[in-house]
Order: C-alpha cells, then sequence, then structure tokens
C-alpha cells in the first residue's frame, strides 16, 4: 500500500481522485484560488499543478515542428513556446495554492517538467510527484522524483510495454518502491473506444504497482468502469466551466461533474465486493418473497392435488416450485384452507 500525506493508496481503500488544474487558472491566480475551493467542494484527496516555464519545457521557435498544424490537435494554431506560455503556472503562485489546499483540507503536489522544477518543489515540501506521459521517456528526470523517497505518479499515455520496464526499473533501482502507473490515452479529448481499460489489471500483474487512470474523455463514465477493473487513482482535469475557456476546458469537468466523478467512482468501489453466491444477510428477509407451492383451494383429507388446488405463487413459506410435478396426483392427508403454505407434513 502507498500513502500520500495522510491518505493510502490501494485496493481496499476508496479511489484516490486527483483534480488536475492544468493551465485552466487562464493565468489568474484568483481564479486558480476559486478553483482550489471548488475541488475541495466537490470532495476530491488532491489538487495536482504543473510546475515549468516555456523555456523549461522548449525552445523560443515558433515554426517547422515547433508549431502545431496537425488538424487533429486541439491547440492547433499555437506555436509549443506560446502555447507554454499561455498555460504554465508562475512558480510564485506555487506555495500560496499549496497554502490553499492544506487550509481546506486537499492534499497538493504538481508535475516537474525538469529537474529545476523537481529542486523547486522540494522546497515546498510536496508528498508527491506526478510524471506527465510525454515525460515518461525522461529517465533522467523520473531518477532525480525517485531519489526523494517520495511516492511516483506515472502517466503510461504512448508508452511500450518495455518503456514503462524501464521507468519502473530506473524508480525501484533508487531503492523507491512507491509506484502507481495511471493508464493514459494522449489525446485531448480522448475517446472512450482508444481508452482500453481492460490494460489496467493487466498492467497491475505486469509491473507490481498500484494503477490508475488518468482520464481525458468527456464525463465520469470511464473512470468509473476504471475502479471496477482495478484502478485506485484517478485523475481528471476541471476548471470553472467549460464556456469560460482555457487552454484544457475543452475535456476538463465542471464542479458539479467532479462532484459526480467523487461519489460515482466510490460508489463503483464499494460495489466490487467479493465472491458471493447464496443470499448476503441484507438478502435473506427477501427469500420469503420467492414463489413456493401453495393450496390453492380448500381441501379435505384424501383429495388429490391438481392444477386448481396446488398453486405456484409468491410468498415463499411452502414447498419450493421443483417439487410441483412430483406432488401433483397425489392426495392431501388432512383438511388444509387456501392460502396454507404446502409442507411435507400434509402429504406424509
Amino acid at each position: 500500500m502507498i500513502k500520500i500525506g495522510n491518505r493510502a493508496i490501494g485496493r481496499n481503500e476508496k479511489p484516490f481522485i486527483i483534480a488536475e488544474m492544468s493551465g485552466n487558472h487562464n493565468q489568474s491566480l484568483e481564479r486558480a484560488l476559486h478553483l482550489v475551493e471548488l475541488a475541495a467542494d466537490a470532495g476530491v484527496d488532491a489538487l495536482k499543478l504543473q510546475t515549468y516555464t516555456p523555456d523549461t519545457i522548449t525552445l523560443d521557435v515558433h515554426t517547422g515542428e515547433f508549431f502545431i498544424s496537425s488538424d487533429t490537435n486541439l491547440w492547433k494554431g499555437q506555436s509549443l513556446y506560446n502555447l507554454y506560455k499561455e498555460a504554465y503556472t508562475p512558480w510564485e503562485w506555487h506555495k500560496e495554492i499549496f497554502d490553499k489546499c492544506k487550509e481546506l483540507g486537499l492534499l497538493a503536489f504538481s508535475s516537474p517538467f525538469d529537474e529545476t522544477a523537481v529542486d523547486f518543489l522540494e522546497t515546498l515540501n510536496v508528498p508527491a510527484y506526478k510524471i506527465a506521459s510525454f515525460e515518461n521517456v525522461d529517465i533522467p528526470l523520473i531518477k532525480k522524483v525517485a531519489r526523494t523517497g517520495k511516492p511516483i505518479i506515472i502517466s503510461t499515455g504512448m508508452a511500450t510495454a518495455a518503456e514503462l520496464d524501464e521507468a519502473v526499473r530506473a524508480v525501484r533501482e533508487e531503492g523507491n518502491e512507491q509506484i502507481v502507473l495511471l493508464k493514459c490515452t494522449s489525446t485531448y479529448p480522448s475517446t472512450p473506444e482508444n481508452s482500453n481499460l481492460a490494460t489496467i489489471p493487466h498492467m497491475r500483474e505486469l509491473f507490481g504497482t498500484e494503477i490508475g487512470l488518468s482520464d481525458h474523455t468527456m464525463g465520469v463514465g470511464v473512470s468509473v468502469a476504471a475502479v471496477t477493473l482495478g484502478a485506485t487513482v484517478i485523475e481528471k482535469h476541471f476548471t470553472t466551466s467549460r464556456a469560460e475557456g482555457g487552454v484544457d476546458s475543452a475535456f476538463s469537468l465542471e464542479p458539479q461533474e467532479l462532484k459526480m466523478l467523487v461519489e460515482e467512482t466510490e460508489r463503483a468501489w464499494q460495489s466490487i465486493g467479493h465472491i458471493q453466491y447464496g443470499p448476503t444477510d441484507v438478502e435473506k428477509p427477501s427469500l420469503e418473497h420467492r414463489r413456493s407451492l401453495y393450496i390453492g383451494e380448500d381441501m379435505k383429507a384424501g383429495e388429490v392435488f391438481t392444477e386448481k388446488n396446488l398453486r405456484n405463487v409468491r410468498p415463499g413459506l411452502g414447498l419450493e416450485p421443483k417439487y410441483y410435478d412430483l406432488i401433483l396426483g397425489k392426495k392431501i392427508n388432512k383438511d388444509a384452507l387456501k392460502g396454507t403454505p404446502l409442507s411435507w407434513e400434509l402429504l406424509l
């Protein structure tokens, strides 16, 4: 089992829900702090930022491969540098945001995108780290994070099994076993059809780590399904309102949806239970409402059971319906009123 702060993560614990702010603060600290309040109101466990600057994540180049031109890309028409300039969270905001989280009972941590970000986040004593999908092949970064000894959550978008093995080995080689892998599809938004949640139990078996989901689909259905397959961590982007815009708003949950995510994933977790046949304790009172055999007409001793006077009805206090054909044609041995449950005493 892994602990982040005082919160345990594991199959016997309700899902650990991370609200990803990303760049949805729209470069307003006031909005960022309001997002913290909304996350707390929704009941999530943690709030996550992203820690980088345009210069630590890319180059100040606006042509060629540094310009987004793909028709399928949500951010088409921007250079990488300008996109990250719009989306990044100023480092001087981090402490105030983290303090607000602590005040409201939320855990708070971040995704560092280079080694200087790890050094900075260590000064804020974050309780865990997240490695983004696009950085899951950055072994030097992963090793540096692992050396902090803190839990490390790694999104697995685009990564092959071999690449994930390399990342997990890098963490373990630094003496850190506190690993969570998040199944992830790195499209924005992504679709249920491309989520391939069947990978979750396989990934758990293959790597021996906690497994979760970084979910970029719309709604909460995919996250709920992931929990039933064993996901113990769910990460979702959120915003105040998709209509207000923002770099990630198109695939972010609104506050009431975030609250629904918390509630429905916990319900899904509660429903998993254990292998069970036969009535549960709470079902036992319902047994009396099964069908069973009853006397359907007043009968005198010696009369023969027929389709008219032997009825298969509710409630369930008589003999089981499987004896119906056996009893037809037999004689009753004592008087019985309509509505009497059939018992072997009336036959023997």
